[in-house]
């Protein structure tokens, strides 16, 4: 029996990439659909972004939310590490640095999912033995050939075996987690459901308790032995919100991870003005700080 043969003009068929490359569980989760080279550590990556999302896309369904532009990019450079570096898939990534700055006016929700393209430029990639323990990459984002944003981060890769010495044994189902304390209202933080909200009051307007929900789909999409750096940040986006108001949302990120925010222990989110149209953001577990952003605001 003979195939029938495809009509000249049939619609391109599209697939996400495999979501083991991604480091996510979920296929829904997974919003990668191909990459390819283009020059000396220069790749393109294509993605597709959905139309309706419990934490990315804006409650009214109007918006993608910035910090899907921050998880499409670590993807990318998560996915093209493990393709084009030969980094193992049983290795950790260790996030060090998140920058990004998108476009005003360039995420807005179309009737088809959006296909952005994300143009990688790995400028700092160091070894240890043939592997990278060490790369740092820009990216800029378009959207139609319209830049949309851009990016720098840097991350670490460590074995599985180090990154057990590293954790010095905690795993995810060896840690007992703190209490999920009371949500502030969802609607202060451009939520729709409390169960999306990642703060909880703590007597004082510029300071609250991170909600860590291990149980939540998106920030714990599997099991994990720490705070998630997409949950700090989402923190950090939320905290600006309540300090600025629905008028000024987020447009840009500059993060630093200092270490690990463990889950058996509360974390403290406190936010102050910051230069210009900004609000910093620190992350605090007992004295140590894990980590700080400086989340730019919509001018106001």
């Amino acid at each position: 029996m003979t195939r029938p043969r495809q009509p000249a003009d049939a619609p391109s068929l599209t697939a996400t990439v495999a979501r083991q490359l991604v480091h996510r569980a979920a296929v829904a989760e997974t919003f990668l659909t191909g990459w390819r080279r283009t020059g000396t550590d220069r790749f393109s990556v294509s993605a597709q972004w959905p139309r309706v999302h419990p934490v990315h896309v804006s409650c009214d369904r109007s918006a993608y939310d910035p910090l899907l532009v921050v998880e499409t990019v670590r993807q990318s450079g998560t996915l093209v590490a493990h393709t084009e570096y030969d980094v193992p898939l049983d290795h950790h990534f260790v996030l060090q640095e998140f920058r990004i700055a998108t476009v005003a006016g360039k995420l807005g929700v179309g009737p088809l999912p959006a296909e952005p393209e994300v143009e990688l430029a790995f400028t700092d990639v160091r070894y240890r033995g043939r592997r990278p323990a060490a790369v740092r990459y820009s990216a800029r984002v378009l959207r139609d050939g319209d830049p949309v944003a851009t990016a720098d981060v840097a991350f670490s890769s460590v074995s599985a075996r180090v990154y057990r010495r590293l954790r010095g044994g905690r795993t995810p189902g060896g840690v007992t987690t703190v209490p999920v304390p009371e949500a502030v209202a969802a609607a202060g933080v451009g939520r729709a459901l409390a169960a999306d909200v990642v703060l909880a009051g703590a007597g004082s307007r510029d300071r609250w308790q991170l909600r860590v929900d291990t149980a939540h789909p998106v920030f714990f999409d599997h099991p994990l032995d720490h705070v998630p750096g997409m949950l700090l940040l989402e923190a950090a986006r939320q905290a600006a919100r309540l300090r600025t108001g629905a008028e000024h949302p987020p447009v840009a990120y500059r993060a630093r991870f200092h270490q690990y925010a463990e889950l058996d222990e509360p974390v403290w989110i406190e936010a102050r003005d910051g230069p210009r149209d900004g609000v910093q953001v620190v992350g605090v577990q007992g004295e140590s700080t894990v980590f700080e952003c400086l989340v730019a605001t919509a001018a106001r």
